[in-house]
């Protein structure tokens, strides 16, 4: 049985297996997130055949789906018509050539995909939690707002599943580095917690230490990811994260603190239409 998600998403089901898709985001862009059904999800190092399904799914081939190497920064690839093939270093692309597909790829890390419901821009983000302590959302937003002439008010975000505060144990330095970073410390306080914070749609995985380790948190990244795109200008109610937990779901999610190496990958894609384009004015 699949999980539920939350109002916001619904399940589809795409030749390659199971995929979760926004319902705001599917009048604006087609996307998935994908599972570990698909062919991506059983690869713990995935060649270019493994994503075949997924350039499949968004109707392009797969020379046109756009990757990344990710490197856990908030670097940003744009991808413009004619672009030749490259793979740069990088956690953010952003684009609004229709013929190209951008994709991300996770395995507990959060996957943001965003789509402008005034010019038909997207990006699609990978952010971990040194990619949350350099505000990855934001950067986001910022190189549509540069490079498309977007307005943060008509962006669209579907924050997709990982690994969530039931399950995810992190140590000072974590904290340290948001700390570092500038974030207010009522944010930080409301991203971390020194115990799991288990819910009916995710349970905690086995294994975690009981009772909680001193000097340990539980970091909730997909929070932080909705406060960092409000506080770069979307609108709340523009915002959709689907809460689901990676790690509390071993028969649909990958979760690399779950399964260690053997992880899978899922990945986050979105691809622009060309009928959503307007004038800038």
């Amino acid at each position: 049985m699949l999980p539920q998600p939350t109002d916001g998403f619904a399940w589809a089901q795409a030749p390659a297996g199971p995929a979760l898709v926004c319902r705001a985001l599917q009048p604006l862009a087609d996307h998935v997130f994908t599972t570990r059904r698909w062919t991506l999800g059983s690869a713990a190092v995935a060649i270019d055949a493994d994503w075949q399904p997924v350039a499949t799914a968004l109707n392009v081939e797969l020379a046109h789906l756009v990757r990344v190497h990710q490197v856990h920064g908030h670097a940003v690839f744009v991808r413009r018509a004619g672009d030749r093939p490259s793979r740069p270093d990088a956690d953010v692309i952003v684009s609004a050539d229709s013929s190209a597909a951008l994709a991300i790829q996770t395995a507990d890390c959060v996957p943001l995909l965003i789509a402008d419901a005034r010019t038909g821009a997207v990006a699609a983000a990978h952010a971990g939690w040194r990619g949350l302590a350099a505000r990855v959302p934001s950067a986001a937003v910022e190189a549509l707002t540069r490079e498309f002439g977007s307005r943060p008010g008509d962006l669209v975000a579907a924050v997709g599943p990982s690994i969530r505060a039931c399950c995810y144990e992190v140590g000072a330095d974590v904290v340290d580095a948001f700390a570092r970073a500038g974030f207010a410390d009522a944010a930080i306080a409301g991203w971390f917690t020194t115990s799991p914070q288990p819910s009916s749609r995710n349970p905690s995985m086995p294994g975690l230490p009981r009772p909680p380790r001193s000097n340990h948190w539980y970091f909730d990244g997909s929070t932080a990811v909705r406060h960092q795109l409000e506080a770069a200008g979307v609108p709340a109610r523009r915002i959709h994260v689907a809460e689901l937990c990676t790690a509390s779901h071993p028969e649909v999610l990958c979760s690399y603190r779950r399964d260690g190496n053997g992880a899978g990958r899922m990945a986050g894609a979105i691809r622009p239409r060309t009928s959503n384009r307007k004038s800038h004015n």
